[in-house]
Parts: structure tokens; sequence; C-alpha cells
């Protein structure tokens, strides 16, 4: 199975560094030719991912066209591109792996609602769970979920990305590991703001916790399985992106946390936050159903810079007392 990847951001480097491996061959696409150069030439992607010899097995191109006899697409660029991407890739029948964490702004759909809308004959997989880049990599043990319906599916792709440091373990639950990938991303936000007011650990403990009673929340209505949202891409991922500033939203939160306006600390970023993106969209989504997120909607009020941090501590800790229960 020849596998493409469309982005070549760091996690899509890092995946095409994961699909090389025992020489198979990988091309990935970058939209900047720069990268496509540096990735071909010097064997580094120096723009996204410094500091990783790439395997030699990895091609680049900035030509879309390039990857028409792949057997297989990995989709890494960010949630809010993923309709305009697929617009121009004539993807037909092949299998597509969604490994971008978002929900569509205006639709309000999950990313596999929008590759099924704009590849209506691909096949599709998500792959999602706790990673950081550069530590895929560089090769240390990982463990992720690939979720696809088409369970004979899931596990050839499974075969074909597993390594012995690169461990996916399979599911059905397609909108379950979506819907994890998506709200960790704007929770990281929110323990980001936990550190940069310096507001100790056993803050960021129950926020984690509360956080992922919204995940849960949010996902049952959705029609997720709680042992996903339990697993990886659920609750796994929300422990690592809330616990390090390697992480994009968090790092975004730890400045908010520090006083810092939203739209300074986005403009500094090559790289995406998609917690910022996904926030807003998350809340409509979620009274759409009918869930209480106040977490999220706390994150959201932030990032427009309606409310001062200080203020909004106070208010998350005036709220009513309850049960601990989802």
């Amino acid at each position: 199975m020849k596998i493409g990847v469309i982005g070549a951001g760091a996690w899509g480097t890092a995946l095409a560094q994961v699909a090389a491996t025992r020489d198979r061959d990988v091309l990935i696409w970058a939209r900047e030719p720069e990268v496509s150069a540096s990735i071909n030439e010097a064997r580094v992607n120096a723009a996204f991912l410094p500091g990783i010899r790439l395997s030699s097995a990895i091609r680049a191109t900035s030509d879309l066209a390039a990857l028409a006899d792949r057997d297989a697409l990995l989709l890494v660029t960010p949630a809010q591109f993923l309709r305009s991407v697929l617009a121009e890739v004539p993807v037909g029948a092949r299998p597509i792996i969604l490994c971008a964490k978002g929900i569509e702004a205006g639709t309000r759909m999950l990313m596999s609602e929008v590759a099924a809308e704009a590849a209506p004959d691909a096949p599709i997989a998500v792959l999602s769970g706790p990673t950081f880049a550069h530590e895929v990599a560089a090769g240390l043990p990982t463990a992720i979920t690939l979720a696809c319906e088409d369970e004979a599916l899931g596990r050839s792709l499974a075969d074909r990305l597993a390594r012995p440091g690169f461990r996916p373990y399979l599911s059905t639950d397609v909108i379950g590991a979506e819907i994890g990938g998506a709200v960790k991303n704007v929770l990281a936000i929110a323990c980001g703001v936990v550190e940069g007011a310096g507001l100790g650990q056993n803050a960021r403990a129950a926020l984690i916790s509360r956080g992922f009673a919204e995940m849960s929340r949010f996902g049952l209505a959705r029609g997720a399985r709680v042992e996903t949202l339990a697993g990886l891409s659920g609750l796994g991922d929300l422990v690592l992106t809330c616990s390090s500033t390697n992480s994009r939203n968090f790092s975004l939160g730890k400045g908010l946390g520090e006083g810092r306006a939203a739209a300074d600390l986005l403009a500094d970023r090559r790289t995406v936050a998609e917690g910022a993106f996904t926030a807003p969209v998350l809340a409509e989504a979620a009274r759409d159903v009918g869930v209480e997120m106040p977490i999220v909607d706390a994150v959201c009020a932030l990032l427009k810079g309606d409310i001062k941090v200080d203020t909004l501590i106070d208010a998350l800790l005036a709220r009513p007392l309850k049960n601990e229960g989802l």
C-alpha cells in the first residue's frame, strides 16, 4: 500500500516518517515549495520539524496531482482547510485517513462528515490520540486510536502504519475518536490559562477532570461511545495536551493566563492552535444538542477578549455546587 500524506507540518511529516518505516515509499505534499525542497534535498523539514533526519523513502511534492498513484491518503491539513483541500484532490474510492482535529466553522460538521460530503466514494478512517510530532518522528513509544467503521480496512491500515514504536489501537467509533481530539484542544487552552495564571496543580487536575466530563457529555450526545472517550483519543490525548508547553493549544492558553491578548498570541504563530478555531464552533454545537460546557464557554470568552482571566476564574468558582456526575 503506497501512502500519500497531504500536509507537511510537524504532524504530517512525523506520520510520513512512520509510514516510511522499512524503506516503504511515501509521498508528502507541502503547500510551500521551499518545504518540499528542504525534505528532498536536505532530508529535513527545517520549517516545521527541525532536528529530525527524515527517511530517504520520503519524497515531497507541491503538486497535488502527483498523489494520483497513492493507494491511501493521510489528510493532515488544518481542520478548517480540509474541505478546500479535498476539492483539489481527486480522491475517488481511495481510503482517506483523517488526522486533523477540529469542527468545521459554519457547518459545525466533524471532519468525517466534511470528508463524506466532499469525497463521497472514499472509505474514511480517523487517526487520533496522545501524540507530540517530534516524539513520534524520533521513534519514541506512542499509542494511538485508528477508528474505521470498516473493520477489515481498519486492520489493513493499522498493519501498514504500525511499527515497534507506533502502536495503533483499532476502533469502529469514528465519532468518538473525532470528538475527543477536537474537544481536548479547547480544554488544553483552559489548562494553559491555569498555568499562566499561576493557579497550581490542584486547579489543573480539577480542570482536566471537569473538562473530561464536558467532553463526555458532548460526545455521548453526538453518539460517541464512552469507552472511546475514556481511551487514547479522548482522555489520553486530553492528559497529554493539558500538561505540556509542547502543545500549541496549551502554550496559547498560558499566554492568555499571563495577560497577553489572543490576537497577539495567534499572530505570532506559524503553526495552527486548532483549539482557538474550534472553541466557538464547539460552543455552538454543544448548544445545538443541549449540552452545558462552561469551560468551553470560558475559553471562548477569553479568546474574544470579553472577560479578564481573574474575573473569569471568580465566575467559574462561584458556579452553584452540584453532584460530580457527568
